[in-house]
Parts: C-alpha cells; sequence; structure tokens
C-alpha cells in the first residue's frame, strides 16, 4: 500500500495511471474477477480463464507492479488476492472525478500532452475530454 492512501490522502497522478492502465485489458479485468471473492492459484486461473500460463503471468505482473494484487508462493504453485486499498483507491478516484474534484495529491502531467488541462482551467460540470463519446473519431481515435 502506497504511504498517501495510509494517510486518507488520494494517490499519487503516476500510481492512478499505472492502475487505470492495468485494467484497459480484458483478461486482466477477468483476472479481477476472478480474485474478487479471494485468493486463487494460477492453476486455477489457467482453468476458468481458459488461458495459457505464459499468457496469465504477463497480465499477473502488470497487475502486480501496479499494486492491485499481490502473490504468495506455496510450494510450487503461486496464489493471488486482490489488494483491497488498491481497489479502493480506484474508486476514490472515479467518485471524485465524477463530484469535480481534484483527484491527484502531486502536479498533473507535464510534457507532450498541451491538451491535459489544468484542474482549474476545467469547470465541475465539463465531461472529461477522454469520456466524451464525442470527442471520439470513427476509427476509435481521440481528436
Amino acid at each position: 500500500m502506497d504511504s498517501s492512501a495510509a494517510l486518507g490522502a488520494p494517490p499519487d497522478v503516476g500510481i492512478l495511471v499505472r492502475r487505470f492502465q492495468a485494467l484497459s485489458d480484458p483478461t486482466r479485468i477477468a483476472i479481477l474477477a476472478s480474485l474478487r471473492d479471494g485468493e486463487c492459484c494460477v492453476c486455477d486461473l489457467q482453468t476458468t480463464l481458459e488461458a495459457a500460463q505464459s499468457r496469465l503471468s504477463f497480465h499477473l505482473r502488470v497487475l502486480k507492479e501496479a499494486g492491485l494484487v499481490t502473490d504468495r508462493k506455496q510450494g510450487r504453485w503461486s496464489w493471488y488476492q486482490l489488494v483491497p486499498e488498491a481497489i479502493e483507491s480506484l474508486h476514490g478516484a472515479l467518485d471524485q472525478l465524477s463530484a469535480g474534484r481534484r483527484v491527484y495529491a502531486s502536479a498533473p502531467p507535464t510534457g507532450g500532452d498541451a491538451s491535459y488541462p489544468s484542474p482549474a482551467a476545467v469547470p465541475a460540470h465539463a465531461p472529461l475530454p477522454l469520456l466524451n463519446p464525442d470527442a471520439v473519431q470513427a476509427d476509435g481515435c481521440c481528436g
């Protein structure tokens, strides 16, 4: 668990980005759904998701690096479980976005993305550009 979550503060924007990126794949969503009822062995995930061990290992590593799951070894198998605090941080970030509040504890990303508005420049009622269906072009790319 990151220290900002322990203090009740919003997580760093970098942590949120990694966590939301980890959710961008259907296999990883399926893994998280399989883990919502408790710890699960990789062998059970292979059966449930009908996925090869190498494919699952890649996706589990992404989830682990994002802090969404933890693992432990028992014999030759790895057992995975959700990190409730990480899932709660995502809930909290989405709740804050829907309420029009600032989500991140650190400064917004800087650099090549000039389309990223400062929090003060976006009215609370304005839709987020990437969540606005009118902002998506026919080819699926944002305008």
